[in-house]
């Protein structure tokens, strides 16, 4: 015998419910229970769909009208009215039940097609770039949502990898707009620009020239993009890093010591500034084994019911020894904790690790123990 679907299993209470108030109205003929027998289909509807609740108001309506067949008073006017009444508020709960599955079949698709559009707005990181270890996160302050203003992408060149991560200033489709014109802009740019400060004006350019055809008349001069660009060679234990007024990262040591970079920002993107001599490059020192944690000012903006915010610096120090994956995974977690699934802002990060190369030891016996072809 099978085994019974977990809808049939709460079907249970529903018709038990309907079978002790019909047993207790008849054996107790001074007390009245035959209205409570609404409750039935209620709690059907709470699980099953339009036609099983409708299956059980039929029974309950039955059950209404055997009571008053055994107690003699089919024919009363209080009986009709009782059965009338729990006639019309079953049909209603029926109506309620197919409202909500009309409502659930359209918030599935409105998750699909939001879930189809972050794929193809957001490409997934490559857990892999080089000598680099990536993972990448993101959480969006909507609740039915799945991709708002908060941007990143990666790029490999042919001795480098070069990563952005942004935010757009506002909400809605026109943030969505612009982080999908700036995501263009920069698949095109890491590829042709030896630096990262043209890089920047060039992406600069972009996203001002959009604005300038896009930008509410309302909101003018007030949306821009807040952004970091870095570029982290094959063979340099470097970072080479660009600020357009994003958040500096964080750098974690696999001893839990966090290092805040201290960068030279210029202003976002979109404000006019097009030069590259406006843009400051940043070297910081990136040994095997560090782990790079880029992020979004919704992070650190994150707030618990008493309007604490979210320590991010010291619970990323927590997990700095564990891979990029996991880190990112115990970062969700504990932010999701610590505001109780209410996220102000969207959220975005990205966590790099330059994997350990080989000890020196290890490459000379493989020398050693690879044998020597000969003419």
């Amino acid at each position: 015998m099978g085994q019974l679907r977990p809808v049939h299993a709460l079907l249970v209470l529903p018709v038990a419910l309907i079978v002790l108030i019909t047993v207790v109205d008849i054996a107790t003929p001074n007390i009245v229970l035959g209205p409570l027998l609404v409750i039935a289909p209620a709690i059907a509807a709470s699980f099953a769909g339009p036609w099983t609740t409708g299956g059980i108001g039929a029974l309950a309506v039955a059950a209404q009208a055997y009571i008053g067949w055994r107690l003699g008073v089919q024919y009363s006017q209080n009986l009709l009215v009782q059965v009338l009444a729990l006639v019309v508020l079953s049909l209603l709960i029926v109506f309620f039940s197919v409202a909500r599955r009309w409502h659930r079949r359209q918030l599935a698709q409105v998750r699909s097609v939001a879930e189809a559009a972050q794929h193809a707005l957001l490409w997934p990181l490559p857990s892999r770039l080089g000598p680099l270890q990536l993972a990448c996160l993101y959480l969006s302050a909507e609740e039915e949502a799945e991709i708002g203003g908060d941007l990143y992408a990666a790029a490999r060149t042919d001795s480098a990898v070069r990563v952005m991560i942004g935010d757009v200033q506002g909400k809605g489709l026109p943030a969505i707009g612009e982080a999908a014109l700036l995501l263009g802009a920069f698949r095109e740019a890491a590829h042709q620009h030896a630096a990262l400060p043209q890089m920047a004006a060039a992406l600069g350019r972009s996203v001002t020239r959009y604005l300038a055809d896009f930008e509410p008349e309302d909101e003018a001069g007030e949306r821009f993009v807040t952004a970091v660009l870095l570029e982290i060679p094959d063979d340099e234990p470097v970072i080479r890093m660009t600020s357009c007024g994003h958040p500096a990262p964080l750098l974690l040591g696999l001893d839990n010591t966090v290092t805040v970079p201290n960068l030279h920002p210029a202003p976002p993107l979109g404000v006019g500034l097009t030069d590259p001599d406006d843009h400051t490059l940043d070297v910081l020192p990136f040994d095997s084994g560090n782990t790079l944690l880029l992020y979004t000012d919704g992070v650190i903006e994150a707030r618990d019911r008493d309007g604490v915010f979210y320590p991010f610096a010291e619970r990323a120090a927590q997990w700095s020894d564990k891979s990029p994956e996991a880190l990112l995974q115990h970062i969700q977690r504990d932010l999701l904790a610590h505001t109780r699934g209410s996220l102000g802002d969207d959220i975005a990060l990205i966590a790099i690790r330059r994997a350990p190369t080989p000890h020196p030891s290890h490459l000379s016996w493989s020398r050693q123990a690879t044998p020597e072809v000969s003419d």
